[in-house]
């Protein structure tokens, strides 16, 4: 994937009125990387982004140019969501992130569909660990989680 020069900053949402944005990212990420989701999975999910996801958690965007290129959900200190453009996948987007979420606002959990190995090895590559799983995601669909925390330092 292409990487761009311009600067990338992490910015509290700017609310409903970017969530267009922030929905056409969901698509975009999704597209490249949930093949096992069922259509209509997908669409009820988008379909719900900006009316009742997006307004439960705390949400930061990443963006170069002025642009947004990717945002992360919070809330109570576990990751919700972490979506990153397809354009500007392996441009350090979701490493920002994601750290972002951990530094400043005490993200210790996360949880990713197991048919994303990519997502699984993403986390698994900064530090999470698998502390369970469950066979069906949220709600209730054959979709399975694994459950990661992020592993306690030494000594704490």
């Amino acid at each position: 994937m292409p990487k761009s020069d311009a600067e990338l900053t992490i910015r509290p949402s700017r609310g409903a009125a970017e969530y267009p944005a922030l929905v056409e990212i969901w698509r975009s990420a999704v597209r490249a990387t949930h093949e096992f989701l069922a259509p209509e999975d997908f669409a009820r999910i988008e379909g719900l982004l900006a009316e009742a996801y997006f307004p439960a958690v705390e949400l930061l965007v990443a963006e170069r140019a002025g642009e947004p290129v990717g945002f992360a959900g919070i809330a109570e200190g576990s990751l919700e969501m972490l979506f990153v453009s397809n354009a500007a996948r392996g441009g350090g987007v979701g490493s920002a992130l994601l750290a972002e979420a951990v530094r400043a606002h005490a993200v210790t959990r996360v949880d990713v569909n197991e048919q994303n190995p990519g997502a699984h090895g993403f986390y698994l590559s900064r530090g999470f660990v698998e502390v369970g799983r469950s066979p069906i995601d949220g709600d209730g669909r054959p979709y399975p989680i694994l459950h990661l925390a992020l592993e306690a330092p030494a000594g704490a």
